[in-house]
This record gives C-alpha cells, sequence and structure tokens, in this order.
C-alpha cells in the first residue's frame, strides 16, 4: 500500500456494504491538520448517508463523524495545535465563520449553511483524516478517547437543547427514547441539576435508566401512568428516530413548557394547536451543536465523570456493527477502533 494513500472504508453506491477502499487526499491546507484516527463512534446518521436516505451523498462514501485521533501533521498557519494532540471532528467539518450565528458560536445554524463532514467528503473510517484546524477539538486527559468519540455527535446533540433550555434548578425534564443519545441526555440533565423521567417503550431499560439518573421511568404505552404524567413537565427531549404521538407529548408539557425535537422521524409532524396556545408551549428543533458548545461540553462531561455507555468493534468489522445498530441491538453506542 501507498504511503500517500490513505486506507478507508466505502460505500461505493447507496445502500452498499463497506468496503476497503483508498484514496488520494487533497494536499494539507495552510489551516488544516491530518490525524492519525483511533476510535470512531458509530451514528445511526451513518446508516443514513451510506444509504442517502436525505439525498445528499456522494460516492465513494467514506462515513464517520464521531472522530478520535493523534495529530500527525499540521498546516503551517497552525499554532493552536501541535503534533501528538488528540483531537477529534464531529458533524460540521467547516462554516463560514463570519455570519453572526458563526461569530455567536453557533456554526451548526450557520446562515451560509455549513459543511458536513462526510457531505461530499471523506470521513472518519479510515486510517487519516484531513479537516480545518479550527474544528478540531482537543480531547481532555480525564476522557478516554472511546468515551469521548460519540460525544462529539451524540453526546453535543442532547447537551445543546439541555444548556439552552434548562434555565433554572429543579427543572422537570423528560426525556422521550434511550438510546445513543437519550441516555446521553439523562445524564447530562441529573448533572445539570433537572428532574428527569425517561419515556419509554422498553420496560428493561427502567434499571439502567435509574443508574444514568434517572430519578422516574415512564411505560409510553401504559395510560394510566401517562395520565398521572400529563402536565408534569417543564422540558421534552424526543431522541426517538421513529413517529411519536406528539398530541401525547405536548400532554405531557406543563404551561410554558418547551418540546424539543433532536431525533429526526422521517414523518411529518401533527401539532395540536389548541395545547399550544392556551397552554403556551413551544415546539422547537435542535440539531448537534456549535464549536462554544462541543468545547463546553467536552469539559463538562470531563468534570462530571460523564460518559457514554459504549462497545467496541474493529472497524474491519463496521458491515457487522452497522446491521446491529439497524437492529436496535446496541447499548447504546458502538465505537470502531482501528
Amino acid at each position: 500500500m501507498s504511503e500517500t494513500m490513505f486506507q478507508a472504508y466505502a460505500s461505493l453506491e447507496p445502500g452498499g456494504r463497506l468496503q476497503h477502499w483508498e484514496y488520494e487526499p487533497a494536499p494539507l491546507g495552510e489551516e488544516e491538520v491530518e490525524i492519525r484516527i483511533t476510535h470512531n463512534g458509530l451514528c445511526h446518521t451513518d446508516i443514513h448517508m451510506r444509504d442517502n436516505d436525505w439525498g445528499i451523498s456522494t460516492y465513494p462514501l467514506v462515513p464517520g463523524h464521531e472522530v478520535v485521533g493523534v495529530v500527525t501533521q499540521t498546516g503551517k498557519d497552525i499554532t493552536s495545535l501541535a503534533v501528538g494532540d488528540r483531537v477529534g471532528f464531529g458533524w460540521i467539518r467547516d462554516a463560514c465563520r463570519q455570519c453572526d450565528h458563526c461569530i455567536r458560536g453557533e456554526e451548526n445554524i450557520c446562515h451560509n449553511g455549513y459543511t458536513g463532514l462526510i457531505v461530499g467528503h471523506h470521513g472518519g473510517f479510515a486510517d487519516k483524516l484531513r479537516a480545518p484546524a479550527d474544528f478540531a477539538y482537543k480531547i481532555p486527559d480525564r476522557l478516554d478517547s472511546a468515551a469521548a468519540a460519540p460525544l462529539l455527535c451524540a453526546g453535543v446533540a442532547v447537551y445543546t437543547p439541555l444548556r439552552t433550555y434548562v434555565t433554572r434548578p429543579a427543572m422537570k425534564v423528560g426525556v422521550i427514547g434511550i438510546g445513543g443519545l437519550g441516555h446521553m441526555a439523562v445524564k447530562y440533565a441529573k448533572a445539570m441539576g433537572a428532574e428527569v423521567t425517561v419515556f419509554s417503550t422498553s420496560p428493561d431499560k427502567e434499571a439502567e435508566t435509574k443508574e444514568f439518573g434517572a430519578h422516574h421511568f415512564q411505560i409510553w404505552e401504559n395510560a394510566d401512568e401517562m395520565k398521572k404524567a400529563h402536565s408534569s413537565q417543564d422540558l421534552i427531549i424526543n431522541t426517538a428516530p421513529a413517529a411519536t404521538d406528539f398530541e401525547t407529548a405536548l400532554n405531557l408539557l406543563g404551561n410554558n413548557g418547551t418540546l424539543c425535537i433532536v431525533g429526526l422521524p422521517t414523518c411529518a409532524i401533527e401539532v395540536p394547536v389548541t395545547s399550544l396556545v392556551f397552554g403556551q408551549k413551544a415546539v422547537v428543533g435542535s440539531i448537534v451543536g456549535g464549536r462554544r458548545f462541543v468545547r463546553e461540553m467536552l469539559n463538562f462531561s470531563a468534570v462530571h465523570d460523564i460518559t457514554p455507555m459504549v462497545e467496541t468493534m474493529p472497524l474491519s468489522q463496521v458491515n457487522e456493527a452497522m446491521d446491529k445498530v439497524a437492529a436496535n441491538k446496541v447499548r447504546y453506542r458502538i465505537v470502531l477502533t482501528a
């Protein structure tokens, strides 16, 4: 194998199984870094991109956007990072850096549109990666690499709305869905001082959610339990990727409550306007996070010892790992190791 070629796993067509593929990277830019990749969190978004579910994939596609590795080269203008630093990359590869949102550290809603790490580029399922240095995040020493990788997408995806809408102590926060995102939402909400209730369709997850910090556990299909929870929540984080009964979710909110949609169901939602208006409720969305919250989230996680529950598999078994995620047999995140 040529030392100038990057070794990767790529899908060559929509829905194609990943296979070994090599490519010649673009020359290292003056403001870029190259890293040797050691760990990749496996996100369901990688499967959506493999299958071109959103119509934005280009092939050959190298997935991977929860990437941790070690800096091996720096562009000539880089002073913030050095060879040997341990860093991570998340979903966002680049942004305009000039709009009001970017200036506030909200590159996730860049007015001119951010560039995704694996949208038209090659992501982390490879031995190396080159990308802009100012979207590389130093990993705190207290976080090991396997734990840090999922934080760069799943972690910040729930940290951002919690950090935005948890505005006072002892708020009542509900989490719908306990998976890669949901179990992190429980941990962060508890650390932020909230009273946390989990709403789940899986009774067997109750003990684990209590270990994660949940104070209460409700079965979504149990009408009596759901009726008791009526108007009880100040904030609900919906992490479920499947269709949700949003009328039921809104009924769980108290007046002035907020329902935040983080999961991406492939369907339209119907919102009962009467409940929305007379309860002064809000339905909002949130997408990953900008650099401000990513950096803050990593430090918050290190200080509070918040890490995801992960299982590791070698990158060479990426197809088996993707099958396991698609079958919903993971608790709660797979990390692929080099």
